[in-house]
């Protein structure tokens, strides 16, 4: 019995034959192409090729593009399966395994999300075109309502009391002659005696002290008594 494990194909092989069907999908208008390196977490494959058609002969006509690439490089199938009416047609080239469905088909199943853990390859990178790194959008800043804003109460200063000014000293004899007329007013002002007044005291006042001078002269003028003798 003749063995049915295939010779081990080189790595450069696999990886060109790969970018073959990649390829061979894309010219056919495969959509949502996905290839997943699965050589860690699977035995029965290294890679895994996922693409969408958008109907059954949508799916037979990508199912013959891969027969053609797969028999170009001389890759044995190992098996296939594309039940007619199914929406899920796979081909299972040992070293690739590819699954084609249908919109529906591919969104009820979900091969990415069991394969979750599997190294992601790009395929612009397959295709030879620059991988596209996408551009996150930085979050929109949330504007916050802003407070209003403190009244501010600037403290007056108090007003610094203006200095009483001194007065000026008075300069020379003028301001004090000044000072004594203002005084001299302010007094009650003494009625001057007429000159006949005057002479008229002075008459009644100098009898007087005469008489005195008479008495005084007639008490010294008596004689001394004499003492009786005993």
């Amino acid at each position: 019995m003749p063995d049915e494990t295939p010779a081990a194909t080189p790595a450069t092989t696999t990886q060109e034959t790969l970018r073959k069907i990649v390829q061979a999908l894309d010219d056919k208008k495969a959509g949502d192409l996905r290839v997943l390196r699965v050589s860690a977490q699977s035995s029965i494959t290294d890679y895994l090729v996922l693409a969408t058609g958008t109907s059954e002969p949508h799916l037979r006509a990508l199912r013959v593009e891969l027969e053609k690439v797969l028999d170009g490089d001389r890759m044995r199938i190992a098996g296939m399966d594309s039940s007619e009416g199914s929406g899920w047609t796979v081909v299972d080239a040992y070293q690739i395994m590819i699954h084609l469905f249908t919109p529906d088909k591919r969104d009820a199943y979900r091969l990415e999300q069991l394969w979750n853990d599997a190294e992601d390859i790009p395929v612009r990178v397959l295709l030879g075109l620059p991988e596209v790194v996408p551009v996150v959008a930085a979050p929109k800043a949330v504007r916050t309502p802003k407070a209003p804003a403190a009244k501010v109460v600037s403290k007056s200063k108090p007003k610094p009391k203006a200095k009483a000014k001194a007065k000026p000293a008075p300069k020379g004899g003028k301001t004090v002659k000044k000072v004594a007329k203002a005084v001299k007013k302010s007094a009650p002002a003494k009625k001057a005696m007429k000159p006949k007044a005057v002479k008229k005291v002075a008459a009644k006042r100098a009898p007087a002290k005469k008489a005195t001078a008479k008495k005084t002269v007639k008490k010294a003028t008596k004689p001394a008594a004499t003492k009786k003798k005993k």
